[in-house]
């Protein structure tokens, strides 16, 4: 019972759980007390739910507390990554406007990183073969108007066509329908009439934004994730519910891509929202913490069992984009600005036919996981290569996990012996490798989009992001790392962080100097309603209601647009002109020149967007106890002395091992070191210097 609180009492904790590929992060704050309460626990593969309410067991446990104190549950899945990443897709269909069935074919027309990859690269398989592609006549205009009827007879026969083959999936896309989405309304009429049991996305409701193709893929993806999301979530809600005994149903939110989170009641009927659902989750939690440290450019590094997410926060905000992609297929939705690298602890080492040395991206996940694991694996993995030179402890979770060290080294001897390399050369050259992949999807976030490395503070998390980071720090020539407490569950804490986020788009390609200002001002209105609507289905009064408007513009005869925000206020010539100075203000940080004052190059207004937004009250950071001074630590927080290998050529040192928990703000170590908690651990390479700060987070710089 926490003070305050009455015996008998309801206490009101908030739980926040990230299901990731070997482990399942859990974080429990009691609302009344502020107490934050972390721990993890094994995935479960076979049915994640198993995993989910072990951690909800489990961190209800150390607070003393039973499933009747649980006030709402928010959740991070990779339900619908893995299912795209993993090209699992079950049998799709596609109804389009007739004479636009190549349309997933053509495509952009374009080969990815340029000319020079023309020779080499193979264009992926189609998300539906071209014989689940129907057409139905209709047209409408790029303003809506209709050009031809909707033709019902073709609607009904391509409807019977996917019943009587038994295709259940599909996504609807007709030319033009984000100005205007009569036909998609009457498709998706005459399937329900015609084929009941078909789940059906229509773009209209998914992306209402021009471009065919990437409104086409969109809701194709959205369609063929929306069954398997579907049965997950509602399982997960069952249980849940049958877990805390309660009368009415738990507020349970899933994570959003686009850094918010939605209910899971509201989740299923959008499932595309949820693809970079636990990525997303690392990146605000990393992002709050760090910009409370004092930290305005940071990069994040997010390391699991199965890959490694990496992304930019800036002044605590992750970036966004909307021109991201799952696996091989775009996805046009507003997501975090996130790149995912297979180089987690249980990524794979192997040999090529070549004869060379390659980590990744396969990885032996949690079942059968590494060789240490001692389940039943058969290849050596990153971690086993971490477990044989000593840079982690030969057990995890504080213990409660025992790892075979003995195993490990023999898996590293046998791939050493076939290499031709000592073991040591060859558990040093994995880890170099990973490093390497880390640090090249690290470059794809920030060298490639104009931004100086040597600005910004790399902060890792997740059980294995920071076992590399000195070295990346060597790498990129970084300003240093910052780990914040508890890194092994940071994306669990992130989702108690995250408001209620919906997204509206609307198409309306316009010249600036014959802009409609009440158009514009009539969609920002409608954009507006419908994310209130929605946030008052999620419970939000409308005093909490938050929004904020951007628009995507372009200069004429550009084919991409630059995003800028839209402030509040009534959209007059004035309001106009502000949002135009914008533009040509970040067109110039993005391209380094812009086109104001020259009147022969116009502006062109294409995309207007509201977010709606219901705040939640976020946890508060707790300060830790300042240092007496330097000559105590060694007393207070040193374990051990163990020979760790950070380089094959200076072999094994001595190197003191340091238990965080007992780390005070202002504490500094010294590499070579070892930092080690209950989720993760931290080897600091000779040359690095550590210092811990008042909200406890290690601060990792190469000495002077």
């Amino acid at each position: 019972m926490t003070a305050g609180t009455a015996p008998g009492a309801r206490r009101r904790i908030r739980i926040g759980i990230d299901t990731g590929g070997t482990f399942t992060d859990v974080v429990a704050l009691d609302e009344a007390s502020g107490e934050l309460v972390t721990t993890k626990t094994p995935s479960t593969p076979g049915n994640p739910a198993d995993g989910f309410l072990d951690g909800m067991r489990k961190v209800l446990a150390l607070m003393g507390a039973t499933g009747q104190d649980v006030s709402a549950v928010s959740h991070g899945t990779t339900v619908a990554t893995n299912k795209l990443l993993e090209g699992k897709v079950e049998a799709l269909g596609f109804i389009t406007t007739e004479g636009y069935e190549f349309i997933l074919e053509i495509a952009r027309q374009a080969v990815p990183d340029g000319y020079g990859n023309s020779y080499f690269w193979v264009k992926p398989p189609r998300i539906v073969p071209a014989d689940h592609v129907r057409t139905v006549g209709g047209r409408l205009d790029f303003e809506g108007n209709e050009i031809r009827p909707f033709d019902e007879e073709g609607a009904v026969a391509a409807a019977r066509w996917f019943r009587d083959r038994g295709i259940t999936t599909i996504g609807v896309c007709f030319l033009h329908s984000y100005a205007d989405d009569r036909h998609e309304l009457a498709m998706r009429e005459v399937l329900r009439r015609e084929h009941p049991d078909a789940v059906v996305s229509i773009s209209s409701e998914v992306l209402r934004e021009y471009r065919e193709y990437e409104r086409s893929m969109t809701t194709l993806v959205d369609a063929a994730v929306k069954p398997s999301v579907s049965r997950y979530v509602a399982n997960i809600h069952h249980r849940l519910d049958e877990f805390v005994g309660s009368t009415e149903r738990l507020p349970f939110y899933i994570m959003k891509s686009n850094g918010g989170v939605l209910s899971a009641d509201e989740v299923v009927h959008q499932p595309i929202t949820t693809v970079l659902s636990g990525p997303a989750a690392g990146a605000l939690g990393a992002g709050l913490i760090a910009s409370r440290a004092g930290f305005a450019k940071v990069l994040t590094c997010d390391g699991g069992g199965t890959s490694t997410d990496v992304s930019v926060v800036l002044a605590g905000e992750p970036t966004l984009t909307t021109e991201g992609t799952v696996g091989a297929y775009p996805s046009k939705i507003p997501m975090i600005d996130v790149v995912t690298v297979g180089a987690g602890g249980g990524s794979i080492a192997w040999i090529s036919p070549e004869g060379s040395l390659k980590v990744g991206p396969q990885s032996a996940g949690a079942d059968p996981g590494p060789l240490c694991y001692a389940k039943g694996g058969t290849e050596p993995t990153i971690t086993d290569a971490h477990v044989v030179l000593g840079r982690i402890p030969p057990h995890l979770l504080g213990g409660e996990i025992p790892l075979d060290v003995d195993a490990a080294r023999a898996g590293i001897t046998e791939l050493a012996g076939r290499l031709g390399l000592d073991v040591e050369r060859c558990a040093t050259g994995i880890l170099e490798i990973s490093a390497w992949n880390q640090a090249n999807a690290l470059r794809q976030v920030s060298v490639k989009r104009g931004l100086d490395v040597r600005d910004f503070m790399l902060a890792t998390f997740g059980g294995s992001g920071s076992l590399l980071a000195c070295r990346l720090v060597d790498v990129l020539g970084l300003a240093g790392v910052v780990v914040p407490q508890n890194p092994g569950n940071v994306s669990a804490f992130g989702l108690l962080t995250v408001d209620v986020r919906n997204d509206y788009v609307q198409t309306a390609v316009a010249r600036h100097d014959s802009l409609d200002h009440a158009a514009v001002r009539k969609t920002f209105d409608d954009l507006t309603a419908k994310a209130a609507g929605a946030l008052d289905a999620e419970g939000f009064p409308r005093h909490e209601h938050r929004y904020a408007r951007t628009v995507d513009l372009r200069y004429f005869g550009q084919a991409y647009e630059v995003r800028v925000p839209a402030p509040e206020g009534d959209v007059d010539e004035a309001y106009a002109a502000g949002v135009a100075s914008r533009f040509h203000d970040e067109h110039r940080a993005l391209y380094g020149y812009d086109f104001r004052g020259d009147p022969s190059q116009q502006v062109e207004w294409v995309n207007l967007r509201v977010t709606g937004v219901g705040p939640i009250t976020r946890p508060e950071l707790r300060e830790l106890p300042a240092a007496d001074g330097a000559a105590d630590v060694r007393e207070r927080a040193h374990r051990s002395v163990r020979p760790v290998c950070f380089d094959a050529d200076a072999g094994y040192v001595d190197t003191d091992v340091w238990w965080r928990p007992d780390l005070l703000a202002g504490d500094v170590v010294e590499g070579p070191a070892v930092i080690e908690e209950f989720g993760s651990t931290v080897p600091v390479h000779p040359g690095f210097v550590v210092r811990a700060d008042r909200l406890g987070n290690l601060v990792i710089t190469k000495e002077a």
